[in-house]
């Protein structure tokens, strides 16, 4: 004689769905040497990595109190800015310098 499979309640049903959910959420499938393995996702923030919202996001301060100053703009007034390659002799319409 086969056996019957028990229904699930609804209660139990529903706490199913939200720890495969979650299973989801928490992890990845990814194929490692011709096999599928499941590892952890990378965090997130606001749905971009955590390095590029540090990056957009992030004042001065908080990169410096992190020791992030690889991130932090160099700012060219501060070691001397090049010589303008530009010339300050303006034309008009005929070609004449002045």
């Amino acid at each position: 004689m086969a056996k019957v499979k028990k229904q699930l309640t609804p209660a139990q049903k529903s706490a199913k769905k939200a720890a495969q959910a979650e299973r989801q959420r928490k992890y990845q499938w990814v194929f490692m040497n011709g096999k599928q393995a499941r590892i952890k996702r990378p965090p997130t923030m606001d749905g971009m990595p955590v390095d590029q919202f540090i990056e957009e996001n992030a004042d001065l301060v908080w990169l410096h109190q992190n020791e992030l100053w690889e991130l932090m703009p160099i700012e060219d007034d501060l070691f001397g800015s090049e010589p303008s390659t530009e010339s300050s002799q303006t034309e008009d319409e005929n070609g004449i310098t002045f």
